[in-house]
C-alpha cells in the first residue's frame, strides 16, 4: 500500500509539471524566427493567402488564447497537425517512437551487459591477469568516453566498419532500402521480425541497429561506468567488507554484498543517463538516418513547425519523469533504509 500511495502521489505531481513544461515550450517555440504561414505557402504566395492561413492557424490571436486552444486539444490527445506534411503529430509520434525506443533500449543493454561487468571487474583488488586487463580497458575508456562527440564517433564507426571493413551496413535507416519492414505489432523491427519468424529481416534489423546503439552506449554509458567502478571500489575497501573477509566468508559472497551496497548510486545515475539518451538519440538518428522522434524534432525545428516540436517536448518530459519514478521505486526495493524510513 505504501508503494501504491507513493506512485499515485508522484503521478499527481506529474500533472502540474507537464502543465508548466507545456507553457514554457509553447512560449519558447513561438520565439523561433520565421512566419510558419509564410514558410508553408512559400515566399511567392500572396499576402492575402498568408493572412488567411495565419487566421486559420490562430496565429493572429494573442498567445494566451492560442495556448488555451492548444491545451484543450492536448487534453483529448490531439497534438495538432504538422504544417509541413499535414499529418497528425500524435500519429507521427506513435509511428516514429518505436525506432527511438529500440535504439535507446539497445544502447542500455550494451551498457548493462558489456560495460557494467567490465567496471565491476576493474574495481576488484585482485591482481590476476583478467583484473589487470579490465583495469587497462577501464582507464582507456575513461579517457575517451567524455572527449568524443556522439555524431563524430558515429561517422568514424560508419567509415571504419562500413566503408573500410564492410562488416556493417551503411546509414540506410532501420533496414536496407530494398527490404520491407515486418508486419507492425510493437513497432520494434527486431521483435516484430522474430514474432513473424522472419530471421533474415531480424538479422538485417539487428545489423542496422548495432552501430548506432554502440555509439549511444559508448558516449552516454560513461557516467554509469564510472559510477559503478567508484561505488564498487568504495564498497570493497569498506570496513564491513574487510570484516567479512576476516570472518572467512567466500569471496563470491563478499563480492555480491559489495555489489548490493554499490547499487543505489548506480541506479540513480542510470536513471539520469536514461533521460539524457532521448536527447542523445537526436543526433545519432540523424547520422544513421533512423526515422525516430529525434530526427522528427530536428526536421520540425528547421522548418519552424510548432506542433511537432511541442509534441516531442511533452513526450520527452513525460518519459523522463516516468524514468525517474521507476528509479525511485527500484531504490525503494534495494535500499532497506528507505523502506524503514517510509514505515
Amino acid at each position: 500500500m505504501r508503494t501504491f500511495k507513493y506512485i499515485c502521489r508522484r503521478l499527481l505531481i506529474l500533472i502540474p509539471q507537464v502543465f508548466l513544461i507545456s507553457i514554457i515550450t509553447f512560449s519558447l517555440v513561438r520565439m523561433l524566427p520565421g512566419d510558419p504561414a509564410r514558410l508553408e505557402l512559400g515566399p511567392l504566395a500572396p499576402e492575402e493567402g498568408v493572412e488567411l492561413l495565419r487566421h486559420q492557424l490562430r496565429l493572429d490571436q494573442p498567445l494566451p488564447q492560442q495556448y488555451i486552444a492548444y491545451l484543450q486539444r492536448v487534453i483529448y490527445g490531439d497534438f495538432g497537425r504538422s504544417w509541413v506534411n499535414s499529418n497528425s503529430v500524435a500519429q507521427d509520434l506513435l509511428v516514429r517512437a518505436p525506432a527511438t525506443l529500440e535504439l535507446m533500449i539497445a544502447g542500455m543493454l550494451i551498457v548493462l551487459v558489456v560495460m557494467v561487468p567490465i567496471a565491476l571487474l576493474s574495481a576488484s583488488p585482485s591482481r590476476g591477469w583478467l583484473a589487470r586487463a579490465m583495469q587497462r580497458i577501464s582507464f582507456g575508456y575513461g579517457l575517451l568516453a567524455g572527449a568524443l562527440p556522439d555524431f563524430w564517433l558515429g561517422l568514424v564507426l560508419i567509415f571504419v566498419f562500413f566503408s573500410v571493413l564492410g562488416w556493417a551496413p551503411g546509414p540506410e535507416g532501420r533496414l536496407a532500402i530494398i527490404e520491407l519492414p515486418p508486419e507492425r505489432v510493437t513497432g520494434f523491427y527486431t521483435i516484430d521480425a522474430l514474432l513473424a519468424g522472419d530471421f533474415d529481416t531480424f538479422k538485417s534489423a539487428l545489423s542496422h541497429l548495432a552501430l548506432p546503439a554502440a555509439t549511444l552506449a559508448f558516449v552516454y554509458g560513461a557516467p554509469i561506468f564510472k559510477m559503478v567502478r567508484a561505488s564498487m571500489e568504495a564498497a570493497l575497501r569498506s570496513d564491513y567488507t574487510i570484516y567479512a573477509e576476516g570472518l572467512g566468508l567466500p569471496r563470491r559472497t563478499v563480492f555480491l554484498w559489495a555489489m548490493r551496497n554499490a547499487a543505489p548510486p548506480t541506479v540513480v545515475v542510470t536513471g539520469v543517463v536514461a533521460g539524457y539518451l532521448l536527447g542523445g538519440a537526436v543526433l545519432i538518428e540523424t547520422v544513421f538516418n533512423l526515422n525516430g522522434i529525434g530526427q522528427y524534432a530536428v526536421q520540425s525545428i528547421t522548418t519552424a513547425d510548432y506542433a511537432p516540436i511541442q509534441g516531442f517536448v511533452l513526450v520527452a518530459a513525460v518519459f523522463t519523469m516516468i524514468v525517474y519514478l521507476i528509479v525511485d521505486l527500484v531504490q525503494f526495493m534495494i535500499d532497506p533504509r528507505l523502506s524503514a524510513r517510509a514505515s
